[in-house]
Parts: C-alpha cells; sequence; structure tokens
C-alpha cells in the first residue's frame, strides 16, 4: 500500500498517475504490458499527445522502462511496458 500512497503524494501529474494505474491494471505477473498509445488515450478519454507526456513522466521518474517492438516487416508496433 505505501507504494501507491507515495505514486498519488509524488510530484507526477494526474495524467501520469492515470496513465500508470491504466498500465498496472493491465500488466502481467511481470509487470510487462503494451497497449497502444490509441487505445490508452481512447479507454482513459484523453489525448494521444498527453498519453505519451504522461508516459515520458512515468520513464523520467523511474516508474516504467519502455521498449520499441517491431513488426516482421520492420515497422513500429506499441511499446512495451515495464513497470517498476
Amino acid at each position: 500500500m505505501g507504494y501507491f500512497t507515495s505514486l498519488y503524494t509524488s510530484e507526477l501529474p494526474h495524467r501520469a498517475v492515470a496513465v500508470y494505474m491504466y498500465l498496472r491494471d493491465r500488466a502481467d505477473r511481470d509487470g510487462k504490458c503494451y497497449p497502444a498509445i490509441g487505445t490508452i488515450a481512447r479507454e482513459l478519454k484523453l489525448s494521444r499527445s498527453t498519453v505519451k507526456r504522461a508516459l515520458d513522466d512515468l520513464a523520467k521518474s523511474g516508474r516504467i522502462r519502455k521498449e520499441q517492438r517491431w513488426r516482421e516487416n520492420g515497422g513500429k508496433s506499441s511499446c512495451m511496458y515495464f513497470l517498476k
């Protein structure tokens, strides 16, 4: 419980807290998930740019790590997010 209390009392913007909780709800046992930015934006009713800023906030604060995923044809796929 202490970790989530510190999440809410941290200096993170509200958008980052909302996106972190979204990722946490979708993560597997290892803390990994890979929702698309558009999916996060649509489900949280935020703009794509707000979601991108929130993900950057979370990465800079050390709460998540992002890793780009690639399709077989070389195109970009959604990022893999690792929650810490």
